[in-house]
């Protein structure tokens, strides 16, 4: 079950599937991460990620791309899921899976990067 991303609150049953897809462009260093604090695993498990060009099977330099994050229901409950966007003008420890990073030196001001938090419940 696709989910719209610009919706915070997903309900679904224990063992079903559903995804949240975003864009994203790696020529302009914008990214998504699922991030901390991760889901609550007895109520969601995240299944994975894909991405997609959004020029279908021909590559095009500077081109976006879809993520799709796919998450299952594991368990009755409540949890969230965390999702941070970064981009040129934010900061953020890619290694650390989009956790704000160390402040940059130099002139140029960056800023937090943006979280979408959805709340899941499973019934």
């Amino acid at each position: 079950m696709a989910h719209p991303t610009d919706q915070p609150r997903i309900s679904s049953k224990v063992g079903q599937r559903f995804t949240l897809t975003v864009h994203e462009n790696a020529s302009t260093r914008e990214h998504w991460y699922l991030s901390d604090p991760r889901p609550d695993a007895g109520v969601v498990r995240e299944r994975g990620r894909h991405s997609a060009s959004d020029s279908g099977d021909e590559h095009v330099a500077g081109g976006g791309s879809s993520l799709t994050f796919t998450f299952e229901a594991t368990g009755r409950g409540s949890t969230r899921i965390v999702l941070t966007h970064c981009t040129f003008a934010t900061t953020c420890d890619e290694e650390g899976g989009g956790t704000p990073g160390p402040a940059p030196t130099g002139s140029y001001r960056q800023s937090a990067p943006k979280r979408v938090i959805y709340t899941v419940t499973v019934r």
